[in-house]
């Protein structure tokens, strides 16, 4: 069975002063969601994938993680500068609260 996902960024907890294009732009690049991706291709299916980070976790990228970790049937661990975040099944340990 093929699966198409697509993921649209939301940027309405990003600064203002800056154009919606350029908001979305940015949320594409953030380190967790590259991370992730690098973790996808460079680890065994099912094996968790663990990140730390010396920041708070967007809530865009809350979100993106969710989805992911239903996806592609895997735990994701990420441990920010305020807490430690299960991912599994689409669903947070945390429920959402960060």
């Amino acid at each position: 069975m093929n699966m198409f996902v697509l993921l649209i960024p939301c940027s309405l907890n990003l600064q203002k002063d800056v154009e919606e294009e350029e908001k979305v732009f940015h949320l594409c690049y953030h380190s967790e969601k590259l991370t992730i991706s690098f973790g996808l291709i460079s680890t065994p299916p099912g094996m968790p994938l663990c990140i730390i980070k010396n920041l708070w976790v967007c809530g865009d990228c809350h979100t993106s993680m969710k989805i992911i970790a239903k996806i592609v049937g895997r735990e994701i661990i990420v441990r920010d500068v305020n807490c430690v975040h299960h991912f599994k099944d689409g669903l947070c340990s945390r429920r959402d609260y960060w």
